[in-house]
């Protein structure tokens, strides 16, 4: 199986072939204009975009340059306007993206999940989603008040890994939630994956669309897709009716920046009032100038930022190919082919097993980062995961020096000796949903030990990070299983548990309807 998507174009996009208009950058342009000006600010922020009085402390820390670009919004020039420099920036980042429109979020893609929850709840209450969509949207949908059912994603049970969703797989589920008398009025699927797997997205939208349905895409994590020829193609010049970009994951925008893209297909006269009215109840009245300018530059970056995107990837197969060389590691993306709802990788995702070193990833991960100063995005009981951000080429010889040298130490042979990872639980199936995830939400609640909670029904969203999938939803019946790994997560180093009501989860919140 080749793991090259079937639909994308051929979309070359050296230096020489950009659009030249990329390489405006028009809003952080314009605020550069405007601190130019030396303005007296009589106005919010407090720091009146300068460095004196009680700024001088932040100035210190930061630089006087982020205070003089933190302008406030509704300035002639800068934000007001049909053709204002932000109306410009949005046109070319929608432009670059493949959408009709585009939206620049200042709460991260956790606010574009709970937008687009609110979007399509404009279309009817019943949403069949993919089951390990996070938390964000969990909370979106009990937001809205919508009514889901769920698609299961393959999972490696080998390593405990939720994948993706094949179009086969969404035309059961659809055909079944109609045949139960709740079809489907919106889809939600999650590509690529924590661990770089890339669904079928116009396979996808096909299937939902035939169900009368728009296909909304979590692409969080691959809002650098579509500008190299080794990459996968951005889901919006796919089919997607709705994609979620965590731009600042590996888009080089500041944390917390984010994006939401609507596709030009059958449902975006539909979907775009709805998406402008959930953004305007979601999104801060004091928008920052700062995350809104970082989304500007990234667009510019990417879109004319082939040749240094091609060293990345290069970089990042080189790394692949030092593990491949030792025997205790592989590289979990080498098997992919094995899963008929992946059809491509992200060649800047490097999902290392570890299964083999005798040491849990959690435990690897915890002493590269004290041992060597080496943070990877995230662990499993078997896997660690580096990330390479589009552009970037990080010393992959010093972390495969550090990677080596930790299996290698006296640490790691106590660690094998007291029976490493084999004492993590295993990735547990969800529980059955007993009632509806709003209706336990503001249900009568009360607090249980663990042990008591087996058997009752969930009153909030638990979501193990990273990677912050939930393993319970408000409505779904708590397991011994979901309890164990849960609290096997909140116990392990660098493990935490949004959610839960004490660090190690030992208590849980529950319905008193039983």
């Amino acid at each position: 199986m080749s793991l090259t998507h079937p639909s994308a174009p051929d979309r070359s996009l050296s230096l020489a072939e950009a659009d030249l208009r990329h390489w405006e950058t028009p809003y952080a342009d314009a605020l550069e204009r405007h601190a130019g000006r030396s303005p007296l600010s009589l106005m919010v922020p407090g720091h009146g975009m300068d460095d004196l009085g009680l700024s001088a402390r932040l100035a210190a820390f930061l630089g006087p340059r982020p205070l003089e670009l933190d302008a406030p919004m509704l300035i002639d020039d800068i934000d007001l306007g049909d053709d204002s420099p932000l109306s410009r920036a949005l046109e070319l980042a929608a432009d670059a993206w493949g959408a009709r429109r585009t939206w620049f979020l200042t709460a991260g893609a956790s606010q574009a999940n709970r937008i687009a929850a609110l979007a399509v709840r404009g279309l009817g209450v019943n949403i069949l989603s993919q089951r390990s969509a996070h938390s964000s949207f969990s909370d979106g949908v009990l937001s809205a008040g919508l009514i889901p059912s769920f698609v299961m994603p393959s999972v490696d049970t080998t390593h405990g890994v939720a994948h993706g969703v094949s179009p086969a797989a969404l035309d059961e589920a659809l055909t079944a939630a109609a045949s139960a008398g709740h079809a489907a009025d919106a889809v939600y699927i999650v590509s690529p994956s924590y661990f770089g797997a890339v669904a079928d997205v116009a396979g996808l939208a096909q299937v939902a669309h035939a169900h009368g349905a728009p296909l909304v895409v979590d692409g969080a994590w691959g809002p650098h897709f579509g500008f190299h020829p080794e990459l996968p193609e951005t889901p919006t010049r796919l089919g997607a009716d709705l994609v979620v970009s965590s731009t600042h994951k590996l888009g080089g925008s500041l944390t917390q920046s984010a994006m939401l893209h609507l596709g030009d297909g059958p449902f975006a006269d539909a979907l775009e009032p709805l998406v402008e009215r959930a953004v305007s109840i979601t999104a801060s009245t004091s928008t920052s100038a700062l995350l809104q300018a970082s989304l500007d530059i990234a667009r510019h970056s990417l879109a004319t930022g082939a040749e240094l995107i091609g060293r990345s990837t290069a970089a990042a197969e080189a790394f692949r190919d030092a593990l491949r060389a030792d025997r205790r590691f592989g590289v979990l993306s080498d098997g992919f082919g094995a899963f008929d709802d992946i059809v491509a990788v992200d060649p800047l995702r490097v999902p290392i097993d570890v299964s083999q070193t005798g040491v849990s990833g959690h435990w690897l991960r915890q002493r590269l980062i004290e041992a060597d100063g080496i943070f990877f995005e995230m662990s499993t009981a078997t896997t660690l995961v580096a990330l390479i951000g589009p552009g970037k080429t990080p010393d992959l010889a010093r972390a495969h020096r550090a990677l080596v040298a930790a299996v290698d130490s006296a640490d790691a042979s106590a660690e094998r000796s007291s029976g490493g990872p084999h004492d993590f639980p295993a990735l547990p199936a969800p529980g059955p949903v007993r009632i509806l995830p709003r209706d336990a939400f503001f249900a009568d609640t009360e607090v249980v030990p663990a042990t008591e909670a087996v058997g009752r029904i969930s009153a909030d969203t638990l979501a193990a990070y990273p990677p912050g999938i939930p393993n319970l939803i408000p409505g779904e019946e708590i397991t011994a299983e979901t309890v164990a790994f849960l609290q096997a997560v909140a116990t392990s180093p660098s493990g935490h548990v949004r959610g839960a009501i004490d660090p190690t989860v030992e208590r849980f919140r529950v319905t008193r309807s039983r």
